[in-house]
């Protein structure tokens, strides 16, 4: 195989006169298969599993043993060729099929179930935005009517705002 790699993922690249061009490009593929559209099986696994079926993928926890004694946090697909690994990047995405929820590697770790965004957009709606400000909690005194009124105008008017209830 070559020595040269892409700049990303590190998957093989052909040379010019290179023999057994198929080897190198059968590793690219297989590196490509783990990496369009990741599911994994479960994360932060450290113990290979025993009996791995080809195209299963797994994100390997902090303390691996075995076959993956050496690859924390990589993506980890067992292939007919074996065990393939690739090393996380930024921005990495993948569903873990055990929690059904997703996983991205933010910040140098991964982080299962958390949805980051800027807002919630619903059938062209916007439901849900940043954070608004505190409403004041009614206090008592003479004019508690008129506190309650107020606290439960702008409950309404931040649900309206945030387009969860129509305005």
């Amino acid at each position: 195989m070559t020595d040269q790699t892409t700049a990303r993922w590190a998957m093989p690249l052909l040379a010019p006169g290179q023999a057994g061009k198929e080897l190198t490009h059968n590793e690219a593929l297989a590196l490509l298969d783990m990496l369009v559209q990741p599911a994994v099986e479960a994360v932060g696994t450290d113990v290979p599993p025993t009996a791995p079926v080809a195209g299963r993928c797994w994100i390997v926890g902090s303390a691996p043993t075995g076959a993956w004694a050496g690859h924390a946090g990589a993506l980890a697909g067992w292939t007919d060729g074996g065990w393939r690994f690739v090393a996380p990047v930024e921005g990495l995405a993948a569903w873990c099929i055990s929690s059904a929820k997703p996983v991205a590697y933010r910040n140098g770790v991964w982080q299962e179930g958390d949805v980051v965004a800027a807002r919630v957009v619903v059938a062209g709606r916007q439901v849900v935005g940043p954070q608004a400000g505190a409403i004041a909690t009614p206090a008592g005194g003479d004019v508690v009517d008129a506190q309650v009124r107020t606290a439960v105008a702008e409950i309404l008017a931040a649900l309206r705002q945030h387009g969860l209830i129509a305005a």
